[in-house]
């Protein structure tokens, strides 16, 4: 799994993970956990991971949706 984007939105992440599902992407909300441990104060960014075959083709789908600004080097 590669790492795309790493975030406290929860919409962000909502919409990554459906465009992802929509093209048949298995992808995974990383620390999740984390974050309900912390308390959701917003302090531990979540990431987003897609299958490392795809990620070229992940990182256009998201760049097409205008999520360009928000995808890690």
């Amino acid at each position: 799994m590669i790492e795309l984007i790493r975030t406290n939105d929860a919409v962000l992440l909502s919409f990554a993970e459906s465009l992802m599902k929509e093209a048949g992407i298995h992808c995974l909300i990383a620390d999740e956990g984390m974050s309900i441990l912390e308390g959701s104060l917003g302090m531990l960014p979540r990431r987003f991971l897609v299958e490392a075959d795809r990620k070229d083709e992940a990182r256009r789908i998201l760049m097409d949706a205008g999520l360009g600004a928000e995808l890690r080097p």
